[in-house]
């Protein structure tokens, strides 16, 4: 002290700069060699090679300086929450008027209490399963509602909401909550029980994820995160949730129950929202590839088809035979049904022939020619009179029986002539003449029954109902010169065209 001014009521005050420089004098003095034990926080490895650090206990807490020139000949590298005993001095920084102590070696003392403590509570939540992959949920590809857990007066939720605007509009919902402290863990214990209890048709809609976010800080400051109650908390929810807390280097133990963790907010944003314009894009993409695909796809069954048409026979060549067979069995069956009707009209001209009214007639005389006889042979013969007058009594309804059996059977017969009758009606050759059809006659007179028996330039008839006219097949429809009465009027026999060939 004896570089201070001495003290009475005359004396000059001191600048700041003297007293923080005494002040660091008078330490350095005191405090030149110290051996200080402590967990170390908030290690900087600064970009010029010093490490700037604090060493804490559970009451008091010192930061420490590591120069450049001392870093490598330390004997752990500092990390957070590592206990180590360090030898340097005290001494102060006067532009903060802070007092530090500079580091000159570095030995462990053993795992900090604080990471020891966290240490055993990650290991008993292990066991318990709270911390297995196959219970982690899947994220929502394309959520709705975001609910973020953060404090409203951070950076961390403006970066949230910019980084959600700029890919995935959507509705997010805020819990509000202290994010440091002996408050912090249970308020977001509260805030993620809030979100999973509201109902899906409520007013407020219920989220599709969770975000539970805080900036970077100290494990003193991230320490609410380790809390037990909060890790429970999360294993318990219903709706997937995002760890974001603290940078890339920290970890606490909400991390290993949540269903994701993300290294910083900003990338917990990423995480929960698509990119809107990307999701755009490969639809169109898709839109595209569909178009070529089924273009590729019409384009191939096209060359296919054609190509199988090509080996395939044409439509006239597979139906040339059995037209040709059509054609003979239909001339066939002209002629099967001509002798067929010639075969019926003699049998009709048989029956006809023998039932007619004269007939039935002549058989009604002879019977009632029978009856008189036996009259008068019944009224000569020698009975009683009392049979005699019997059997005349009997004879008139005898009478009646028989006339009564001749009108019936006549009647028969006349419904059977009738129909026969009929019958040659139908069967005759020349009544479709009266529909419009004509009979084809070929220049010796027969009947044309088909068209494979007639060739191009050949002479016939056509007789129709009304008359009968010539005609040449496949002729150039000029005029024939009229013949004698009474013969057909026929062109002069052309030699037939020969066939091609097929094939």
């Amino acid at each position: 002290m004896s570089d201070l001014p001495p003290t009475d009521s005359n004396a000059p005050p001191y600048s700041v700069s003297e007293l923080a420089f005494a002040l660091k004098r008078t330490l350095e003095d005191r405090y030149g060699f110290v051996r200080l034990r402590g967990e170390l926080s908030k290690v900087t490895h600064h970009g010029n090679g010093h490490v700037y650090l604090t060493i804490k206990d559970d009451k008091a807490a010192i930061d420490g300086v590591v120069w450049k020139g001392n870093v490598r000949g330390l004997g752990v590298r500092p990390e957070h929450g590592l206990e180590v005993i360090v030898t340097g001095k005290i001494t102060t920084y006067p532009a903060g008027s802070r007092y530090q102590i500079v580091i000159d070696s570095m030995e462990a003392a053993g795992v900090g209490a604080l990471l020891a403590q966290l240490e055993r509570l990650k290991a008993k939540l292990a066991a318990e399963g709270l911390f297995a992959a196959e219970r982690k949920r899947p994220l929502p590809s394309m959520p709705a509602v975001v609910g973020v857990i953060t404090s409203p007066t951070g950076a961390v939720i403006r970066d949230i909401l910019h980084r959600i605007r700029d890919r995935w509009p959507c509705r997010v919902l805020v819990w509000p909550v202290v994010v440091q402290g002996e408050a912090a863990a249970s308020q977001v214990c509260a805030a993620i029980r809030g979100f999973n209890a509201i109902q899906p048709d409520g007013p407020v809609p219920r989220p599709d994820i969770l975000i539970v976010a805080r900036g970077g800080g100290s494990v003193e400051d991230l320490w609410a995160f380790n809390d037990e109650t909060l890790a429970r908390t999360v294993a318990e929810g219903t709706i997937p949730l995002i760890s974001a807390v603290g940078h890339e280097t920290d970890t606490t133990l909400i991390d290993f129950v949540s269903d994701r963790r993300a290294p910083t907010p900003t990338a917990a944003a990423e995480m929960a929202t698509p990119v809107l314009a990307e999701l755009r894009a490969l639809i169109s993409d898709f839109d595209r590839r569909l178009n070529r695909c089924g273009s590729r796809t019409i384009e191939e069954r096209r060359t296919r088809l054609v190509s199988a048409a090509r080996g395939l026979p044409r439509p006239a060549d597979l139906l040339a035979l059995a037209q040709q067979r059509f054609d003979i069995a239909s001339g066939r069956l002209d002629a099967a049904l001509q002798r067929n009707t010639n075969v019926h009209a003699q049998d009709l001209l048989k029956v006809t022939a023998r039932l007619t009214p004269d007939a039935l007639r002549r058989q009604h005389a002879a019977k009632a020619d029978r009856l008189a006889d036996l009259s008068r042979r019944l009224n000569a013969c020698g009975t009683r009179a009392p049979e005699r007058a019997a059997a005349h009594a009997r004879l008139p309804a005898l009478g009646d029986r028989l006339r009564e059996a001749a009108r019936r059977r006549l009647t028969r017969a006349e419904d059977q002539l009738t129909n026969l009758d009929k019958l040659r009606q139908s069967l005759n050759p020349e009544r479709p003449l009266e529909l419009g059809f004509a009979l084809v006659r070929k220049a010796d007179g027969s009947l044309a029954r088909s068209a494979a028996e007639l060739v191009s330039g050949e002479r016939v008839n056509l007789k129709f109902k009304s008359g009968d006219r010539d005609a040449v097949i496949d002729g150039d429809g000029g005029l024939i010169p009229p013949t004698p009465a009474g013969k057909p009027r026929l062109r002069p026999a052309t030699p037939p065209v020969g066939q091609g060939d097929l094939f």
